[in-house]
């Protein structure tokens, strides 16, 4: 059951937090606040990632290599490397890519 209704696009929520959160991103509201920068999110997450580039924090690790990520789709970008898996295909003419950037500058 989704009882709680966005007014603007309809959209239906099973809690009232996720109706807010979705009301911030269509308003441009942004409560969080980087202390070192002042640079400001809609979401305390996108804050918390933010803060690891003045941090240089790096929790997410490679177990096959050790190497660090701040972020962990970074990490998995990068453990493609090590499968092979190439999951982005063009259409035209076949060449897989790791990466979806890398398939859109073929």
């Amino acid at each position: 059951e989704k009882p709680f209704n966005c007014a603007k696009c309809r959209q239906s929520f099973s809690q009232r937090s996720n109706l807010f959160t979705h009301q911030r991103m269509q308003t441009g509201e942004k409560p969080f606040v980087c202390p070192e920068c002042a640079k400001r999110f809609c979401y305390r997450s996108y804050l918390l990632h933010h803060e690891r580039m003045h941090t240089g924090e790096k929790p997410f690790e490679c177990p096959e290599c050790r190497k660090k990520f701040s972020y962990q789709s970074h990490l998995f970008i990068h453990q493609r490397m090590h499968t092979g898996e190439k999951p982005y295909k063009c259409h035209k003419c076949g060449k897989s890519f790791g990466q979806s950037r890398h398939l859109t500058v073929h």
